[in-house]
């Protein structure tokens, strides 16, 4: 038995950027930052920022799109994915990896992510959340029932 499955919190690096498939299926991708803090050998405190590139689809990806700006606190579960391509230039193979959302849930209030599409990318998590999971989410691993729009508070 093997598990792919990741769980993020973080912050959005610029707004969603949404595509659609020739079949019309909604596909939207952005940055999404995290950071840790810890201590080096000389007791020194240290941040460190690792960024993702997520990709939501479906009605999921058309939800980002509508209420996700950069700057937002965002809870993102999904799976990692690979994607191999050869690059023109060296005619190299090259690798990136990318996490497949099913489940979203916007952390920031709406207030803060209006500020957040202003420009003020320090706005902080409020104590209302939306979860919202794309058609691939399995109901007893979501924690939670499935939300439509209509269920969305703003």
């Amino acid at each position: 038995m093997s598990v792919n499955k990741v769980i993020l919190v973080g912050r959005l690096g610029k707004d969603p950027e949404t595509r659609f498939t020739g079949s019309g299926q909604a596909v939207c991708n952005f940055s999404m930052a995290t950071d840790e803090s810890f201590r080096d050998r000389s007791g020194e405190r240290q941040k460190r920022t690792e960024w993702h590139r997520i990709v939501l689809w479906g009605k999921l990806a058309e939800i980002a799109q509508q209420y996700l700006k950069k700057g937002m606190l965002v809870y993102i579960e999904g799976r990692i994915q690979s994607r191999q391509w050869e690059d023109k230039t060296t005619a190299q193979k090259r690798t990136s990896f990318e996490i497949v959302g099913n489940v979203m849930r916007m952390l920031t209030s709406r207030a803060d992510s209006m500020a957040a599409g202003a420009g003020a990318s320090s706005a902080a998590p409020s104590s209302h959340s939306s979860d919202i999971e794309g058609p691939m989410a399995d109901d007893s691993m979501s924690g939670g029932p499935e939300i439509s729009d209509e269920d969305i508070p703003f």
